[in-house]
């Protein structure tokens, strides 16, 4: 893929009920009153989701074929899956009957591998590559919060902050280049890329406080939202070299990016007023598909070009979509900004950034 943008952009935005273009249930049985979300999907099909039941608790699951498998638990209530790779491997993390919670491993021959920690109570399974390291978040003995990185073993390497207190792996590809958001000397998060040449290098922002880097594809594009001069938040690219603002390209909304596959193709969220819509980025074309016409969660894209989450209809259902799903063409993003509008009743543009079980809340300044 080319470094940077081409400054001539195709548009697109669906608005009519094409069947097509809809999303389709992943068909997970659970009874009346149960939620289904769909984290990731891998090239055999096989999915990481989570169940959640009316009371609130849930439980990571591997979907096969219409089967469930179910993660284990450590004795607590409540587990979840993050992402999956083509050898299935999960992962994910669960709560222990102390409250705590530990990152795993999990794949069905071996069962749940339980991670460490940072030396405080807890750890966050965030991302896995298609060789099995992953990336997550763990308490240090103070109570902060620090990326890492296992590589493998029991122990887990800790990935350090941008100078502040804080920081979070969210996203990992096949050379072990690491995502997520760390705190500066400013207390303001900000995006990052961690190598093990460069150590963890900040990415900057679209001219606001904030960043945060959700995924990386093997290419090293990547993906995220940043807040800008406003103070709104936008979807971005880094290509290496700056952060492309793809958001500019849906208009003056709250969007952002969840995830990118090897193609290059980003998928993420938008909101407008109290509507959240999805889009996808596709060779060259933004295409916003309305609320109800497709996710309500957009988690990822994988290289099946099949976007993975749920949809919302008094309750979540995993569902998945084709990244190609037809849309209406319009002349570009002035008249999508005109059509948007006028389709929209506006109800104010405050914005939580709260990619809903993507392990990252950014609200505030920083601390």
């Amino acid at each position: 893929m080319r470094p940077a943008l081409p400054a001539c952009l195709v548009v697109l935005i669906l608005l009519g009920g094409e069947a097509s273009a809809r999303p389709h249930s992943l068909g997970i049985a659970v009874p009346t009153g149960e939620s289904t979300i769909a984290y990731d999907m891998n090239g055999a099909g096989q999915v990481a989701a989570v169940l959640e039941d009316g009371d609130g608790n849930t439980r990571g699951v591997l979907f096969e074929k219409g089967k469930i498998t179910d993660l284990g638990s450590r004795g607590g209530m409540h587990s979840d899956a993050r992402g999956i790779n083509d050898r299935g491997e999960i992962i994910g993390s669960a709560r222990n009957k102390d409250g705590t919670w530990n990152a795993f491993l999990f794949h069905r021959s071996s069962g749940m591998r339980v991670m460490g920690t940072l030396g405080g109570p807890s750890s966050y399974g965030m991302g896995i590559n298609q060789e099995g390291i992953s990336v997550g978040f763990a308490d240090i003995p103070n109570g902060d919060w620090h990326a890492f990185i296992n590589h493998g073993g029991g122990q887990l390497q800790d990935l350090g902050t941008l100078g502040g207190n804080i920081s979070y792996a969210s996203g990992i590809n096949k050379h072990r280049h690491v995502v997520g958001t760390a705190a500066n000397a400013d207390g303001y998060r900000h995006a990052f890329l961690y190598t093990a040449e460069r150590g963890m290098v900040d990415l900057g922002t679209l001219g606001g406080r904030q960043s945060s880097a959700m995924a990386i594809n093997d290419n090293g594009l990547v993906v995220g939202a940043s807040e800008t001069k406003d103070r709104r938040w936008r979807a971005f690219m880094h290509d290496g070299k700056r952060m492309v603002d793809l958001g500019a390209l849906i208009g003056n909304y709250n969007s952002f990016a969840t995830d990118i596959n090897n193609a290059g193709h980003v998928v993420g969220t938008v909101m407008v007023g109290s509507e959240r819509m999805s889009f996808v980025w596709l060779d060259k074309k933004m295409t916003v598909h309305r609320g109800g016409q497709g996710l309500h969660l957009t988690n990822a894209i994988n290289d099946r070009e099949l976007v993975i989450g749920a949809t919302y209809d008094h309750g979540m259902t995993a569902a998945t979509m084709a990244s190609n799903a037809a849309a209406v063409i319009t002349r570009g993003g002035s008249e999508l900004l005109t059509l948007i509008a006028s389709v929209l009743t506006l109800a104010g543009l405050a914005v939580l950034y709260h990619l809903r079980n993507r392990g990252i809340e950014m609200t505030g300044s920083g601390s």
